[in-house]
């Protein structure tokens, strides 16, 4: 017999329960043993219009809360899938959608929304900073038209199944800010030839199959367009998105 929780918000939770039906647990053992992604079930997922529960219906979108979203979650975890492989399609686009300016919105939310570009992976945790992200060391330097990063980050996950993602730098010196949460600025980054332009990827190997990389920036050039809202006030944009994630994975 349902409880009130499990049958609230049905008509939400009967249609991802078919739709992960479809994929049985030899589906994910499969996935599993050949350290694999599950694409299949993310564009299922995806063509659903799932993943863009968050993102509003102007920008063709759900226009749904954090609590339908939840729900979604809620579902594909107790069907015995991993949403972990693409939660982060949920809710990271939040920085863009609260902070990003009218052309950026425009420009991507409607192809993540599609699924056309995927935006699941944020740069924040760097290897020597331990928790106190104020102390981060990857540095953004504006240069005319352009920003030039140099550091490093790790645990940075499903940069190898994201087109864009979103990073967070030093843009002041820690030394020369009022507060130490300022002066950090977030940038979207085109992943797509980034291998190319200085930034260097290193897979590493973790336990049941979750894909998180190490980053290195060299000289890693970021056009100023890229920048959401205003410089220096980063930390606060990124909070925005690492609450939703707390609330969402809490219902996974």
């Amino acid at each position: 017999m349902m409880s009130d929780i499990e049958s609230s918000f049905r008509e939400y939770r009967e249609p991802v329960r078919e739709l992960c039906g479809k994929f049985d647990s030899r589906y994910w053992q499969d996935v599993e043993a050949t350290s694999g992604y599950p694409e299949e079930f993310v564009k299922a997922l995806t063509d659903a219009g799932w993943l863009a529960a968050l993102i509003p219906a102007e920008f063709g979108g759900g226009g749904l809360g954090i609590t339908e979203a939840s729900v979604i979650l809620d579902e594909v975890n107790r069907s015995g899938a991993n949403s972990g492989a693409c939660h982060a399609q949920l809710y990271i686009m939040g920085t863009l959608l609260r902070h990003g300016s009218a052309r950026q919105k425009l420009q991507y939310l409607p192809q993540i929304a599609s699924g056309a570009l995927r935006l699941q992976s944020f740069a924040v945790t760097e290897p020597t900073t331990g928790s106190d992200t104020t102390k981060m060391k990857t540095f953004a330097e504006r240069r005319g038209d352009r920003y030039v990063v140099n550091g490093q980050k790790v645990w940075i996950s499903r940069v190898q199944h994201s087109d864009l993602m979103l990073l967070l730098a030093r843009t002041t010196p820690l030394g020369d800010v009022a507060g130490k949460t300022d002066g950090l600025s977030v940038f979207l980054v085109d992943l797509r030839e980034a291998e190319q332009r200085g930034m260097t990827l290193r897979r590493i190997k973790n336990m049941v199959n979750h894909e998180t990389n190490e980053l290195f920036f060299d000289n890693f050039e970021i056009p100023a367009e890229n920048l959401i809202g205003e410089e220096g006030r980063g930390f606060r944009y990124i909070l925005d998105g690492m609450n939703a994630e707390r609330i969402l994975i809490a219902a996974e």
